[in-house]
């Protein structure tokens, strides 16, 4: 079993989140009420995680300073690199931050062409030994 399917594994029984389809249209997604919180793209160590744009200026030291994360400028979703069971239990904690900052505020709006604003073909997760070496 890999890091995302035990990750998806533990999500699935959390009260507060149901599955539906992923709104970048690659994968699945967990959604809390009508905000899509994580999305579990097809084929990917990775896994997409609406924190916020708030909740991303809080931690975001912290989250630069994980080699799991990648975060994109400006947006309010993270990208985590599932790679052991570590990171799964990050992506968990993440994801209860998650919930709390999106039961906190408003529903997300969607992007102007509809789809969800995930990190989705903006990020390239390689693997942990070719990012320290330099190789790739």
């Amino acid at each position: 079993m890999t890091p995302a399917q035990r990750a998806m594994e533990r999500l699935e029984v959390w009260p507060d989140l149901s599955w539906g389809q992923a709104g970048c249209g690659a994968g699945r997604a967990l959604r809390c009420g009508r905000s899509e919180i994580v999305h579990f793209h097809s084929g990917r160590g990775s896994v997409d995680l609406h924190l916020t744009l708030p909740a991303v200026e809080r931690f975001g030291d912290d989250l630069r300073a994980s080699t799991a994360v990648r975060l994109v400028a400006g947006s309010g979703w993270v990208t985590v690199h599932l790679d052991c069971d570590a990171d799964v239990e990050l992506l968990l904690s993440l994801v209860s931050v998650a919930l709390k900052a999106h039961q906190a505020g408003p529903p997300t709006a969607p992007r102007p062409d509809g789809r969800a604003g995930c990190n989705f073909r903006r990020v390239t997760v390689l693997p942990r030994a070719e990012a320290a070496t330099g190789a790739g």
